[in-house]
């Protein structure tokens, strides 16, 4: 798996449930999905992260704090649809009190590492909200830049998105 200076990354299981919820129930982490999920959208969640493991043999993983032991997040690998075409996503999201202290940078570059050296991938992706500013500048901490912007169609809504590489 992945291991950076201060994080190490496990693939989640049912046992993650409560910290998930610490991070998909809150309003604040979850404004660019229009809001918290319910406790039946999160096991979705995690349900789908455990197919992707099967499927692809990576999703989003547990970030544990290797100092402390502590649940930080949620960091990883998915497919997602850029308009007609599948492409290779990093993904994060954390506990709001670890905002702001370098995680999302620090984990976001061991995936992208993972990805190229692991999986071989020649092109690794954000796929991020026009509105999400911060985790835009993730994407460019990673040594991303934005190329393009699309619509994707959550809850019914248009959501512009960018995609950066």
């Amino acid at each position: 798996m992945i291991e950076t200076d201060r994080l190490i990354f496990r693939e989640l299981d049912q046992l993650d449930f409560a910290d998930l919820c610490e991070i998909l129930q809150d309003d604040i982490t979850m404004i660019a999905y229009e809001g918290a999920f319910t406790e039946e959208e999160v096991q979705r969640w995690l349900t789908k992260q455990l197919d992707n493991y099967d499927r692809w043999g990576f999703g989003l993983w547990a970030v544990i704090n290797k100092d402390s032991g502590e649940f930080v997040g949620q960091v990883g690998l998915t497919m997602q649809w850029v308009e007609e075409e599948e492409m290779l996503e990093i993904g994060y999201l954390l506990k709001r009190k670890f905002w702001h202290q370098g995680f999302a940078t620090e984990a976001a570059l061991g995936c992208k590492k993972y990805a190229k050296e692991m999986l071989g991938a020649e092109l690794v992706t954000c796929t991020i909200r026009d509105t999400n500013l911060a985790s835009q500048k993730v994407a460019e901490r990673i040594g991303m830049t934005r190329h393009k912007q699309y619509v994707k169609y959550y809850k019914g809504m248009q959501m512009p998105h960018y995609l950066y590489y």
